[in-house]
């Protein structure tokens, strides 16, 4: 689980990489930008999310090992 949470964060990293080079600083919110701004938020979304478990593993582990 812990490899495949590494693997995941890996690949939102590189979308949001991708994405950024795709923005349009002269027009943020129309056409492919938009998609872009939306796309970086939605993978900075996912690396939170699979922080957040990544934790909660750690803390599940921890609470097993004092029982």
């Amino acid at each position: 689980m812990k490899i495949f949470i590494w693997i995941l964060t890996l690949i939102a990293i590189g979308l949001i990489i991708f994405n950024a080079t795709k923005l349009n600083f002269e027009a943020l919110l129309k056409g492919e930008s938009q998609t872009a701004i939306i796309t970086i938020i939605a993978a900075l979304c996912a690396i939170i999310l699979l922080q957040i478990l990544r934790i909660s593993k750690k803390i599940e582990a921890l609470n097993k090992k004092q029982k």
